[in-house]
């Protein structure tokens, strides 16, 4: 009736190659023979489950009947049609509400204490059907596509299952097409997007080209399950340090705050839980390998690190580095801090338009004034929570 070789070939297939346990295939299997039994040969009202038996390759076929109190049934009148699906089990009414008493799935208590001493109301009996081998051409299909509906459901679940726990990680994927200015990868059991506000401009991506990202959102969908990905994500430049300094992961070191503008320049700010530990010479490196690695996947991003401080005037004049600055002076009520710089720190301290003190204000959440020794205002810097990644 069926080839065992190929069964158990396609469960093999599916368990390593798509992470589906044979349990849920099986579970399909048994769920389509039932379903193609009923369609075939089955009557209105039937409840019908199979054993599909994976060493022999035999199905048996089981008619279901719940047990009923005679009290708590309505027996249909003649002419009146009873409900396809069967109701819930009887000891879960309450009052006065009642099953309408089917045949073909109820059994009233008295005859199945006939069949099964000390069976109470609620329980299942089986009743055995016979075997039949023919189920038509109608049927198989009908048994095909509940199995096909199963086998995806359960990737569904083993996909979420996996994608879910790398949610906030790297992920490596395949270019598979580009869609305009969409990049659509292949990650292998998912497929998943790359958004064009979410590159690094300037990068060019080529179909066949392996890309890692950062995986911001496992989406459920329709058509499957979809990631959304980032290369110009805050977190993407955490993620990569984390990967290149061995003191992240163990605790030692510690990112305090990201502020970036992607494929351009960004600041990031570290603190260390080991008075032993240089945090920001860790995130260097030796002869500044890690920091190299990190902006070389990055396209070259220039990459600022300064030691975070708990005081909000050391951290707002170590974030405009490489600016020496004369002054901090803080207004807590507007969140704002006035930087006085002299004439020649004027242009480090504001950037290439004004990108230094930008990135600044995003990395301390302060708004910067920067000011000239005599008192004039010649830059701002206004805080973008969005760009801004604080732990």
């Amino acid at each position: 009736m069926f080839d065992l070789k190929v069964i158990h070939s396609v469960l093999d297939q599916l368990e390593e190659e798509r992470g589906i346990p044979r349990e849920k295939i099986l579970e399909a299997i048994e769920m389509a023979l039932a379903t193609a039994y009923k369609k075939e040969y089955g009557k209105r009202g039937q409840y019908i489950r199979a054993k599909f038996d994976l060493s022999s390759g035999k199905a048996d076929f089981f008619q279901v009947k719940i047990v009923v109190d005679e009290s708590k049934v309505v027996f249909e009148e003649e002419g009146e049609e009873t409900p396809e699906k069967w109701s819930d089990h009887p000891e879960s009414l309450e009052g006065e509400l009642k099953v309408r008493f089917n045949p073909e799935h109820h059994i009233l208590i008295d005859d199945a204490r006939k069949i099964k001493k000390g069976v109470e109301v609620g329980e299942e009996l089986i009743f055995p059907l016979e075997a039949k081998s023919d189920y038509g051409r109608i049927a198989a299909q009908t048994a095909k596509q509940v199995i096909i509906q199963k086998i995806r459901e359960a990737e569904k679940t083993s996909v979420l299952s996996e994608y879910g726990k790398r949610e906030g990680e790297i992920v490596s994927g395949t270019v598979q097409r580009v869609e305009r200015g969409n990049i659509f990868m292949d990650m292998g059991r998912a497929s998943g997007i790359l958004p064009y506000e979410e590159q690094i401009p300037g990068e060019h991506y080529r179909q066949g080209e392996r890309v890692r990202m950062y995986l911001s959102r496992v989406e459920e969908t329709p058509r499957g399950i979809f990631l959304r990905l980032s290369r110009a994500h805050p977190k993407f430049l955490a993620k990569l340090f984390e990967s290149e300094v061995p003191e992240i992961p163990s605790g030692s070191v510690e990112v305090k705050a990201i502020a970036r503008e992607a494929g351009s320049r960004s600041k990031i700010a570290v603190a260390s839980n080991d008075p032993h530990i240089d945090p920001v010479g860790s995130m260097v490196g030796q002869r500044g390998v890690r920091v190299s690695t990190v902006m070389s996947e990055l396209g070259g991003e220039k990459i600022d690190i300064i030691e975070w401080s708990p005081g909000a005037e050391q951290f707002i004049e170590d974030a405009l580095s490489p600016a020496k600055v004369l002054n901090v002076a803080i207004n807590q009520e507007e969140n704002t801090a006035v930087v006085e710089v002299t004439e020649d720190q004027q242009s480090l301290a504001i950037g290439k338009g004004g990108q230094n003190v930008r990135l600044a204000a995003k990395l301390t959440g302060w708004r910067i004034d920067i000011r000239s020794a005599k008192g004039e205002t010649i830059a701002e810097g206004e805080v973008e929570k969005s760009d801004t990644e604080t732990k």
